[in-house]
């Protein structure tokens, strides 16, 4: 990295100036039918069609701002002998097993011995496992290291709050080693000014605090907007209000609380059923969105180290415009059919990722959902024609571009999921 990159995030909205990105890889392959749920997919990708569908994202990014590849950014900072040490030994502390010793030395030695380049693929891919003792002899799995199947999904593991990377607390022990990646990247890149914030200092062997990237949303840079359900805890939200309340900054801090509902698994994000748009718009799910029911909207509001109020909104639209976000809702599968909208939104259609106002990326397989974003003043303009030059997106004032989709929400994400920006510019409200 030949500069120095300011990590700077104020909003879900402001101009992209660099992304983190992870191209699917052999990780993804290495799954099967009956480990796929353990995964936590509900079935297997193709790996080549979904690569496919990846470049699409990675490329059309690649016209719009600066991208960086994890990969890439592991293994500049394993070439430190004394960085590839630490690394190794932050994975040991929630894979102890990786110290133990058999007969051919212990997997951490051997990773010790592996270069730079070669030690990041297997942190990611996996290390296959010798069967040099009876246990891993008879031992039925084909990983002593288990793949990151769901690192391609970067948003969760890691998220730029303001001018802090806040490292994701995982509520699945499968991918516990993508925060321990992400917080060294962010720790040991010269080139990454920040700071990185962990909200758990005590072992959680239950994760009653977990908090995931698809959760945390920057309204503004004065307003947090926090689900609430199977992947981020209230004792993770509580957490980060009291690091709030320990700053004792003058400046009001809000955050917004959604409730998300445990099933179905559409639902793991606050980002798969509410997204930013533009300065005045958002994409919603509208039977949670906006008919809430028994899912609450809590406010929570931090000034001088104090908790000034703590109180439940009708819902999260009516919260923001309170604070002076009016938003205008387009609707997740249209607005017609309950049907259209389930399956919509199970396909990821309610999760969009801004490169500037107004201007964003979503998948085309949701038919009803890119009508609702035309008719809410939104050009639609393919991926591919981007990546060609066959369009200027300069020329447009609000857009959406599609990307193909028919392996990737498979996973269980969409276009914000999939990105992890790292700099943004102030929007002007």
């Amino acid at each position: 990295m030949s500069k120095i990159v300011e990590v700077n995030v104020q909003s879900e909205i402001g101009k992209l100036n660099g992304v983190i990105l992870h191209t699917p890889g052999e990780e993804v392959e290495n799954m099967t039918p009956e480990n796929a749920e353990r995964a936590l997919y509900s079935d297997i990708l193709n790996l080549s069609i979904a690569r496919k569908e990846y470049k699409q994202l990675s490329e059309v990014l690649g016209k719009i701002t600066t991208t960086y590849q994890v990969k890439d950014l592991l293994t500049n900072i394993l070439k430190d002998d004394a960085t590839k040490l630490e690394v190794l030994n932050r994975i040991e502390k929630i894979e102890p097993f990786i110290a133990e010793q058999t007969p051919k030395g212990s997997i951490k030695d051997q990773l010790l011995d592996e270069d730079a380049e070669d030690l990041a693929r297997l942190l990611i891919e996996g290390v296959e496992m010798k069967r040099d003792t009876l246990t891993k002899f008879l031992n039925k799995d084909w990983y002593d290291l288990r793949p990151l199947h769901n690192f391609f999904f970067t948003r969760d593991a890691s998220m730029s709050m303001y001018n802090e990377v806040l490292i994701g607390r995982m509520a699945n022990a499968v991918r516990d080693r993508e925060a321990i990646i992400m917080q060294s990247i962010f720790d040991f890149t010269p080139g990454f000014n920040t700071k990185t914030l962990n909200l758990a200092t005590t072992p959680d062997p239950l994760r009653k605090l977990t908090i995931e990237g698809g959760d945390v949303q920057i309204a503004r840079d004065d307003i947090l907007v926090i689900g609430n359900g199977t992947r981020t805890s209230t004792r993770a939200i509580d957490a980060l209000m009291y690091n709030f309340i320990n700053r004792s900054e003058d400046k009001v801090q809000h955050i917004l609380v959604q409730e998300l509902p445990h099933s179905p698994e559409s639902f793991i994000h606050l980002d798969m059923v509410f997204t930013f748009l533009d300065k005045d718009k958002c994409m919603v799910y509208e039977p949670l969105i906006m008919s809430p029911g028994n899912y609450q909207t809590v406010h929570i509001k931090i000034q001088h180290g104090k908790l000034i109020s703590i109180r439940r909104e009708k819902t999260l639209l009516h919260a923001l415009k309170k604070l002076g976000m009016d938003l205008e809702p387009v609707y997740c599968g249209g607005e017609d059919e309950t049907w259209n909208m389930e399956r919509e939104q199970w396909h990821s259609g309610a999760n969009f990722f801004c490169v500037a106002p107004g201007k964003v990326l979503g998948y085309a397989r949701n038919n009803y959902t890119v009508e609702a974003m035309n008719n809410a003043g939104f050009e639609i303009i393919r991926a591919n024609d981007v990546i060609s030059n066959k369009v200027d997106l300069n020329k447009y004032e609000k857009y959406m571009i599609t990307i193909e989709g028919s392996e990737l929400p498979r996973g269980g994400g969409g276009a914000r999921c999939m990105t992890m920006p790292i700099n943004r510019d102030a929007v002007e409200w």
